[in-house]
Order: C-alpha cells, then structure tokens, then sequence
C-alpha cells in the first residue's frame, strides 16, 4: 500500500527555517505574557495567519514578520535568530548598548577587546606595527613600502600573502571559491603576519573591514592607519597601476566606488589615524606620514 503524501500538518513536511522562526514568535509572545488573540490584534494579521506562522505552517512575507515584530516590541532580527537574542545575557547587553552615542559605543568595543584577551598584552609589541588601511589607489603599497624602508623594518603587503598562501590571485579566490574562503585566507595571512613580525608596515585589502573578527584582531594588534584619497583619484591610480576594468561603464563604476566607501567609511574611520593622500606628491605623503607618526627623521 503506498503510503499517504506528508501534509502540511505533518512535522516532516515543514521547513526547519519556518519552525524555528514559529517557535521565536511563540516564545517571544510568551515572554511577553500575551495572548495569541491579543498578538494577533496588535500586529493587524489574523489570528489563523499568526497560528500557522507560530506552527511552521505559514511562509510570511517580510511585511508580516515586520508588524509581528513590532507588535512583539522586539528587531526583526530577533525573530529570524541573531545569536543576540541566543541567551538572557546577551539581551541584556544588547539593552545596555542600545542607542549609545558612537563614542560610548567605541569605549565599549575597546573595554570588551581589553577584558576577554584580544589585546591583552598587545599594547608594547601594537607600537611596532603600522597597518595602512582603506580603498583601492590609496597608496597603501606604494606608500607602505617608502614608510617600512625609512623604518627599517619588513613591508608585507597582505594581498601577496593571501596569493601565497592559496597558490591563487585574490580575484581567482573570489571566483573559484568565494567570498567566505577568501576571508579565511586573508584572516590566516593577517594571523601569520603579526606572529612573524614584532615590527612592520602591512598594507591591508580595502575590504579587511568587512570581516569584524579580523579587523578587530588588526585594530587591536596593529596601529592602524586610513589612507583616503578622492574618489577621482583612487580611480585614477587604479587605472595608471594597469587596471583598466574600473573603466568599463565608467559613470557606474565611479558611482560604486563612492558607495562603497560609504559603506566603509564608518569602519575605516576606527583607524587611529587618518591621512589624506588627495594631490600631494610621493615624497610630500611620506614626510607628512612620518610627523603624524611621530617618526624621528632619519
């Protein structure tokens, strides 16, 4: 006999995403101590709308879990599973930093690095380390390699690193695996980088920042340094060191690259200090560098 096709009532046939989510809203409603009547009634859904989300039956649109969560008083978030939502003390810590100012924020992030060891006894050996971050055509390379040789100590420029490490180009990385192997790379490069190098000039990628647990590894090991440029010019010096793809379709090209040091600029700007390269030539970039540095003249 051929057995019957699972329906939507039957466990099996639910999907793992959706049971989960169903059983956020009934445990987030149950913390609040509300009925499912009374939920139904704040969001503005019905209340079979709402039964069949909480049961894993329902596939709601964003619109819905929106007024859900409103109703709910809790992120969105929280009803798709942030891991802040994981346990008692993560939610109170969320309430603790909820709407700080940016510099309450920042002294949050250095307490936290001090007190669970990513810093911890970092300060002497961070002093010998210079990291130049920011965009493409910032002259991090180029620069970085001027600053390292006035120092007297070894220029690693990330990038080679990765490229060693993978037997691969950063691009190729990209295409053949991805952008999360790529991150492994560049954390694995980053890692072996400052375990040989007690002192060094390290020109970073431009994307570092995307990845929160390298980029508070280099903030917390490194003095760090934001290279910035005009957009115009960061185009430019591509484009002169041989690249030419940020010229196709040139009025897109420059409108992503403003978007994407946009989006960047919040985490570049944890630098611990900022240097403007816009029309000054090499040699102009190297002494200011030094005195911002605070680097004896040679």
């Amino acid at each position: 006999m051929t057995p019957p096709l699972p329906t939507a009532a039957d466990p099996s046939a639910r999907d793992p995403l959706l049971v989960a989510l169903g059983g956020r809203v009934r445990g987030l409603r149950a913390r609040r101590g509300i009925t499912r009547k009374q939920l139904a009634r704040l969001a503005d859904v019905s209340e079979r709308h709402l039964a069949n989300l909480e049961a894993g039956d329902g596939n709601p649109s964003v619109l819905i879990l929106a007024q859900v969560a409103r109703a709910l008083d809790s992120p969105i978030a929280e009803l798709l599973g942030d891991e802040t939502t994981d346990s008692p003390d993560w939610l109170l810590i969320r309430d603790l930093l909820h709407a700080r100012s940016p510099a309450e924020l920042a002294l949050a992030r250095e307490r936290l690095t001090e007190l669970f060891g990513v810093a911890a006894g970092a300060a002497p050996v961070r002093a010998g380390r210079i990291a130049l971050i920011g965009l493409r055509g910032a002259g991090k390379s180029t620069l970085g390699r001027l600053l390292a040789a006035e120092l007297g100590v070894p220029f690693v420029e990330l990038n080679r690193e990765i490229e060693r490490i993978a037997g691969a180009k950063p691009e190729q990385i990209h295409t053949l695996y991805g952008p999360a192997a790529y991150r492994r790379y560049e954390r694995r490069a980053l890692d072996e980088a400052l375990d040989q190098h007690a002192a060094a000039v390290i020109a970073t990628p431009g994307g570092i920042v995307a990845e929160a647990a390298t980029f508070n590894v280099l903030l917390a090991r490194c003095r760090t340094v934001w290279l910035t440029a005009a957009a115009e010019e960061h185009m430019d010096r591509v484009v002169a060191q041989g690249d030419l793809r940020p010229m196709s379709g040139n009025r897109e090209a420059m409108a992503d690259l403003k978007l994407i040091l946009a989006e960047r600029t919040p985490f570049y700007a944890k630098a611990d200090l900022r240097f403007d390269t816009s029309g000054k030539p090499l040699a102009q970039c190297l002494a200011e560098l030094k005195t911002a540095l605070a680097v004896p003249a040679g």
